[in-house]
């Protein structure tokens, strides 16, 4: 495909529009509910409108630099990028710009992972101490006696390979107030000093916050995949994700350790800090990709451009292959991209703020229509997650539509979200119905 060509520079922002070329319609994947292929309403790009969002964002000091990407109908049909990379320097958020997208890095590991479930290597409702021993022993915080102290019992069954996929296992992911808290931060299981055979033993010593399957909660999971990944495949992590997924998909610059030569075009990272985004210090955004760490997280770590990782959307979006790489079977992508939480875990933490959402293999699905004026917007059917630094990426079957939104912003703003997602979308759209 040719290269999309620049038409404008306008208030700082540059818009792309795409070369007009002919292109098949994409197969819609599968969730649970009725089939989104036939949307409710037909979705057309308000290409001002998405590049106002961008511009806005960066004008009211909400975050220095804003990018997205947005494939529809296969082909590209819209990039902008507003405000800078890194604001001190005058350096644009341009399109090579690689930004550190954290727990983007997740849904990249189910891939990995599924592609080893795809050869029969595991099965979901394995217990996960069959591949993972030193989980045979783990014990579940229980509350306190009379006396104040912790009560800790066998789990009421072993955690299976679902839960580590779905976040049920009961793991958990930072302090808290519990004492099973306390012992997660004493471990210290994400420590960049140690590899994923020491974070597997490390959290396996942690009592878990829950029994398995009971709630859905954020956790460590996710680097739990990765060392299943080693153990599954007797290769390291990182080594056969770059095989089985990067190289095949053409990734050339996603990684965990960038080469030194690419850090003129990192993001710098913004913190709003006393109503103001205050740059953090070049040492510390270096720590992650620009040194070499032993630990290569399976729920974070990873830096990416956003036209890397919109192949790794567009593979999704396609059911599983890309440009002749096939990565997974299509009835892989559905199963992922299907809600797999019991009705009965109604306790599911944060993940209502995302939206009328289940969770399937490291993803959030949609699975009804938005509910309100402050729900994001979204098509039933959609599977997406997004990063620590408000980085976001989703995929529309109904639309046939991926997008990928850049940025480098702490804490977590997900009002950015809802207004990416109301530019592309339209204020006021719900889609096909869910039920």
């Amino acid at each position: 495909m040719k290269t999309p060509t620049p038409t404008c520079t306008r208030r700082g922002i540059l818009h792309f529009l795409p070369p007009a070329i002919a292109a098949p319609a994409l197969p819609a994947l599968a969730q649970s509910g009725p089939s989104p292929s036939a949307p409710a309403e037909s979705l057309s790009l308000d290409l001002k409108r998405i590049g106002d969002a961008l511009s806005g964002m960066v004008d009211t000091g909400r975050t220095a630099g804003a990018s997205v990407l947005i494939w529809k109908d296969g082909r590209e049909a819209y990039f902008g990028a507003a405000g800078f990379a890194d604001r001190e320097a005058g350096r644009r958020m341009t399109r090579d710009a690689i930004a550190q997208i954290f727990s983007m890095t997740k849904p990249v590991t189910g891939v990995a992972l599924m592609h080893l479930w795809e050869q029969g290597k595991f099965g979901f409702d394995d217990p996960l101490f069959h591949h993972l021993p030193e989980f045979e022993s783990i014990r579940v915080y229980e509350g306190k006696d009379a006396a104040g102290a912790p009560i800790y019992r066998a789990p009421s069954r072993p955690i299976s390979v679902r839960d580590v996929l779905r976040h049920t296992a009961g793991f958990a992911y930072g302090a808290g107030n519990t004492p099973a808290h306390d012992a997660y931060v004493k471990a210290d299981p994400m420590a960049l000093d140690i590899d994923l055979a020491e974070m597997g033993r490390r959290v396996a010593r942690v009592p878990l916050l829950f029994h398995p399957g009971a709630r859905w909660s954020y956790s460590i999971a996710v680097d739990v995949q990765a060392l299943l990944v080693e153990v599954l495949s007797g290769q390291k992590y990182a080594e056969y994700v770059r095989q089985h997924v990067f190289e095949p998909l053409g990734m050339r610059e996603t990684a965990w350790r960038q080469p030194d030569a690419r850090w003129p075009r990192l993001a710098a990272m913004y913190r709003k800090s006393a109503d103001k985004l205050v740059r953090d210090p070049d040492a510390n955004t270096r720590k992650l990709n620009f040194q070499d760490n032993r630990l290569t997280g399976g729920g974070f770590g990873l830096a990416s451009t956003v036209d890397d990782y919109m192949r790794f959307a567009r593979m999704l979006l396609n059911e599983g292959e890309l440009d002749g790489a096939r990565i997974l079977k299509p009835s892989t992508v559905r199963l992922m991209a299907t809600d797999q939480l019991d009705p009965r875990i109604t306790d599911r933490g944060f993940l209502p703020g995302k939206g009328s959402v289940g969770f399937g293999v490291d993803f959030a699905v949609r699975v009804s229509q938005p509910k309100g004026p402050q729900e994001s917007r979204g098509a039933v059917g959609e599977f997406f997650w997004d990063g620590a630094a408000s980085t976001l990426f989703w995929v529309d079957p109904a639309n046939r539509l991926a997008a990928v939104f850049f940025t480098q912003k702490m804490p977590f703003d997900g009002t950015l979200h809802r207004d990416i997602r109301a530019a592309i979308y339209g204020p006021a759209y719900l889609g096909p119905r869910g039920d």
